[in-house]
């Protein structure tokens, strides 16, 4: 796959010493390679409907207060999303994605 980030970020530093380009414009090409670098590293995210939570529940063991707790929400939520009245997104998705696919052990370190 071409990278046309990286070669830009190349670019750039091969243009910084000789004025062609500023440092600030160096320091954000560099962020977002790192960004990119970042979004390649983590899960991905998964849309998750009340069955799929009920079925992640199932298969780690999880009442429904447990799973609240790992995704900083209330039962009452969880509750929700599992009889499909709300759905999860934002970092609550990102939590239950990541917990799906790296099981709870993820976040006892």
């Amino acid at each position: 796959m071409v990278d046309h980030l990286k070669d830009l970020q190349e670019m750039a530093h091969d243009m910084l010493p000789h004025g062609g380009i500023s440092k600030d414009t160096v320091k954000h090409i560099d962020a977002r390679v790192r960004l990119r670098e970042l979004r390649e590293q983590l899960p991905t995210i998964i849309e998750m409907n009340g069955e799929a939570i009920q079925a992640l529940r199932g298969r780690y063991n999880l009442s429904q207060a447990m799973l609240a707790e790992y995704v900083n929400m209330s039962v009452t939520t969880v509750s929700k999303w599992e009889r499909g009245e709300k759905k999860p997104n934002g970092a609550a998705l990102r939590v239950l994605s990541t917990l799906s696919q790296k099981g709870p052990e993820v976040f006892n370190r």
